[in-house]
């Protein structure tokens, strides 16, 4: 700011209208920091009877507000022969191009958009009072006729002289271009994180086979001759080492299952689906007897409504209908005559398929933690299991565009639904 410019403040002071209490704070540390006198008002209505007392070198106001807006505020000001030559700055979000208009219309000198950059509304101010007082011929010569603009169906009648319009127009440029600065800045981050995110993605992708192939390995070889010992006739361990040993081999299952499933979460939301058109109930029907096998004492009755039809990605599904139909087996296998169906109804249009068991079930009060992934609403000594397949479930239904929840009631089983797009 040039030394006539300090002068100028010295003599005056820039008038702030904000109705917004974040806001105004921060016009008020920008005016202390720079040394600027100010006043500072909340409404409109009291900005103008101010004015009237005490005529500003320079108006700063928000458009939205509460009674008399930004507009009506600056026309006021323009109209009055007394502040016609006062510079206005209006504060707006900028994203309808009828701002510009309304703006003209009402004869405002400058738009700063939200969030403002303080070393950008400095200069503004500074140019507005650089050229704030014209050469008499020339606000002569710029006295022109209104103009009638007709945009969007709308008539407007620009009053604004030739320099307002230069200088509002000039200033919506500047936005213009520190946005796609901006804009500019962010497509480069964003293209850097990108980068980022596909080595991380690459190096998961490596963790994940070091994991399926450096812990498998030592874990096979544990259950394949804890097995064997339990498995052998001739075996001379007691019942108490037995006991120990079987520990041993539910221990390594449960880690492989542990394996497997995270394996699966981590795939499941970064694996490019291949839709096509499938009968879900085959499906069921082909992955049953493996699910049956990993329960061998539970002897479900299990009703698969045929035909159950819809379009989606045929390995993902089998995940999707080994988890849900698995659990509910798993659920139910305390229960006298457990019974267990698959089936369909429509739900506003769409097909909302469904797995029903009469099962443990669960508490709806903890139903938002269902699908967190390790979490379990029943303790290991109840239900064997990781907390990791319905989280597995959701992200493969969500990637298919559908949704997934669940019905149930503690001790009378559940309902799984979820919708395919």
């Amino acid at each position: 700011m040039n030394q006539n410019q300090k002068d100028e403040l010295a003599k005056g002071y820039i008038l702030a209208v904000e109705d917004s209490m974040v806001q105004a704070k921060r016009l008020e540390y920008f005016f202390k920091k720079h040394q600027l006198n100010y006043r500072l008002f909340s409404t409109g209505e009291e900005a103008l009877i101010y004015i009237s007392k005490r005529i500003p070198i320079l108006v700063i106001s928000d458009i939205i507000m509460p009674g008399m807006d930004g507009y009506q505020l600056c026309r006021e000001i323009k109209e009055s022969p007394a502040t016609s030559s006062i510079p206005v700055i209006l504060l707006t979000s900028l994203q309808d191009p009828n701002d510009i208009i309304r703006g003209l219309q009402a004869g405002a000198d400058n738009f700063i958009t939200k969030p403002y950059d303080e070393k950008y509304l400095l200069s503004r101010i500074e140019h507005l009072l650089s050229n704030r007082n014209w050469d008499s011929d020339i606000s002569v010569y710029e006295k022109n006729e209104p103009i009638n603009l007709r945009y969007r169906g709308e008539e407007f009648k620009i009053t604004s002289e030739r320099r307002q319009i230069l200088d509002l127009l000039i200033s919506v440029y500047d936005t213009a271009i520190q946005r796609n600065e901006e804009l500019t800045a962010i497509k480069l981050q964003l293209e850097e994180t990108n980068r980022s995110l596909l080595q991380a993605n690459e190096d998961l992708d490596a963790f994940s086979r070091t994991v399926s192939h450096d812990l498998k390995s030592p874990l096979s070889v544990i259950i394949g001759f804890t097995s064997a010992i339990m498995d052998n006739p001739e075996t001379t361990v007691s019942d108490e080492e037995r006991s120990y040993i079987k520990f041993i081999l539910e221990s390594a299952l449960e880690m492989t299952q542990l394996i497997k499933d995270l394996l699966s979460f981590s795939q499941s939301g970064r694996l490019d689906l291949e839709e096509e058109e499938l009968d879900l109930s085959d499906i069921a029907n082909d992955i049953l007897g493996g699910i049956l096998l990993r329960y061998p004492e539970s002897k479900p009755e299990i009703k698969i409504e045929p035909g159950l039809k819809a379009k989606a990605d045929n390995k993902l599904m089998r995940v999707v209908l080994d988890n849900l139909i698995g659990n509910a087996v798993k659920y139910s296998s305390k229960c006298e005559t457990p019974s267990i169906y698959f089936g369909k109804k429509e739900y506003f249009g769409k097909d909302l398929f469904f797995i029903k068991d009469n099962g443990a079930g669960f508490d709806m009060s903890k139903a938002d933690k269902l699908f967190q992934p390790f979490v379990r609403l029943h303790s290991g000594m109840e239900y064997t299991g990781t907390g990791v397949g319905l989280s597995t479930v959701k992200r493969i239904i969500e990637k298919h565009g559908g949704e997934i929840w669940a019905e149930s009631q503690s001790g009378k089983g559940a309902t799984f639904f979820f919708t395919l797009e």
